[in-house]
């Protein structure tokens, strides 16, 4: 299959691709299509194909937030398309639009040296910017919602571009509408209001210290993201080094009853407040606490330095790994009846 009707440039299609530099876990893994859109604009077209009509489809950013546990027997898109542009100033709010195939973590910097507030505490997050809104990524005390103005996106039920405004992403806690209807939203682009000035956010486990060791008495928002960037570096592990997708699983949310009769049993578990009133629990505690620290089954094993990150150590297959999340998910439960649920995707 061939693109026959639009420029190399919009987009491109390889049969048979090997995903396995396309994925942060770096399992092995194969695409019978992969199809790379460099301008939304041919996503009609794309969506035509026979490739993607017949076939199972997956979306795929950078790779940062997927586990391929098996070759993809269909079509793979991933949007490519990239570029920053300040659209206009709202007083002391300035909305940027950025491209979906744009690294999250170039933009974090872009957006301090353009003198933007708020992004500091999400530097060093793998992945695109497309992918942001899909996961409300968030670190530190901070959610990428709290920025988001507009997400642009491709809806395949009406094969049209569409534009959702903040409260019709349904964000939530490593959730939106886009992550819960994967299967009609592809996001193109994402609109940011940005503010000139913001109160830092310091008070997440860690900050403040590493400020002090940096020996910053007054942090800015540059120097917050230099610290947030140093606390990551040290607990987790470089991807490209050893294959990971960061945090596996999410930090669960329970009853406040539920957390306070863990927390009479286990009175060294991290509860933190959640929305809705519910309590959040620090899933990493809850991994190690069950001894899964540093294990290793083969080339399939939870990192030595943070509990909550699954790496493969050289060969692991993706079901290797998701073997291993699932037993880490059962022995949790069996436990603490508290079920865990991955953050990545498993496809």
């Amino acid at each position: 299959m061939k693109p026959d009707t639009l420029n190399e440039s919009d987009y491109r299609v390889t049969e048979l691709a090997d995903l396995s530099r396309r994925n942060s876990f770096r399992v092995p893994a194969r695409a019978q299509w992969l199809i790379e859109v460099g301008d939304a604009g041919a996503l009609p077209e794309v969506f035509g194909l026979g490739a993607v009509r017949r076939s199972p489809l997956l979306v795929l950013g950078e790779g940062s937030n997927v586990l391929l546990t098996r070759d993809w027997p269909g079509a793979v898109l991933s949007i490519v398309a990239r570029g920053i542009r300040i659209l206009d100033a709202r007083g002391d709010n300035t909305r940027v639009r950025v491209e979906a195939g744009e690294n999250w973590n170039d933009f974090v910097h872009w957006s301090l040296g353009q003198g933007f507030a708020g992004l500091e505490n999400l530097a060093l997050i793998p992945g695109s910017v497309g992918a942001a809104p899909i996961q409300n990524i968030g670190a530190y005390g901070v959610e990428v919602r709290e920025f988001i103005e507009t997400v642009e996106a491709f809806d395949r039920r009406t094969g049209q571009v569409v534009r959702l405004d903040n409260a019709a992403c349904g964000f939530a806690y490593r959730d939106s509408l886009f992550k819960r209807d994967a299967d009609r939203y592809l996001v193109c682009a994402v609109e940011f209001l940005l503010p000139r000035r913001r109160e830092l956010r310091l008070d997440y486990a860690g900050m403040r210290e590493e400020l002090a060791a940096m020996k910053i008495d007054t942090p800015n928002h540059a120097t917050v993201a230099e610290a947030v960037m140093r606390l990551r570096t040290r607990k987790l592990p470089n991807p490209a080094q050893i294959g990971n997708a960061g945090s596996f699983f999410k930090n669960p949310l329970v009853s406040a009853a539920q957390a306070d009769t863990l927390r009479s049993a286990n009175p060294a578990l991290p509860v933190w407040p959640g929305d809705d009133g519910q309590c959040k629990l620090s899933a990493a505690w809850l991994v190690e606490a069950c001894g899964f620290k540093g294990v290793r089954e083969g080339d399939a094993g939870v990192s030595e330095r943070h509990a909550l990150v699954l790496v493969n150590h050289g060969a692991a297959t993706g079901a290797q790994l998701w073997a291993l999340a699932q037993r880490i998910i059962e022995a949790v439960y069996v436990r603490f009846e508290v079920r865990l649920e991955p953050e990545p995707r498993i496809a």
